[in-house]
């Protein structure tokens, strides 16, 4: 069989002497100016697609998920799972559980899509439902965004 993923790729939720950690860890960097990051945002069909495109040599901490998701990353990178780092590399489509933190860092530039199911209208209304730190996310502090919010009906007569 030929495997397009890592089969044995996951993101579990982090532990709280994890979540300390990376605290600590934001701590020491958030008075660095952060790099641009665009942020595709999709609502279509009853799910929201955020899509992130990270250059080479990043270092991105992310909020706390609070949702279940599919993760797909694209290009090299490795992200902390639990206190192991887990190197992915081409494309990759990892399961996330609710109550994780990921640090990611990109070796080459990545594009990162996260996905779940919502009946958010809006993305604000997306984004509040994926974290408690909404206002924390870049799409909310930097100008990058794009956004597409479509009804099913209009893709199915394009």
């Amino acid at each position: 069989m030929n495997a397009l993923t890592i089969p044995s790729a996951f993101l579990p939720a982090t532990t709280p002497e994890m979540l300390l950690a990376l605290a600590e860890y934001e701590s020491r960097v958030i008075g660095q100016e952060p790099v641009e990051v665009p942020t595709e945002h999709v609502l279509h069909a009853g799910m929201y697609a955020r899509t992130i495109a990270m250059p080479v040599g990043m270092v991105l901490s992310g909020a706390l998920i609070k949702r279940p998701t599919l993760v797909t990353v694209t290009g090299s990178a490795a992200v902390l799972v639990g206190q192991e780092w887990l190197k992915l590399d081409g494309y990759n489509v990892v399961p996330g559980d609710a109550g994780r933190k990921a640090l990611f860092v990109s070796y080459s530039p990545v594009i990162i899509t996260t996905v779940f199911p919502t009946e958010a209208k809006t993305v604000e209304e997306a984004e509040a439902e994926l974290t408690d730190d909404a206002d924390r996310l870049l799409s909310r502090r930097q100008n990058a965004n794009t956004v597409l919010i479509t009804e099913e009906q209009q893709c199915r007569q394009l």
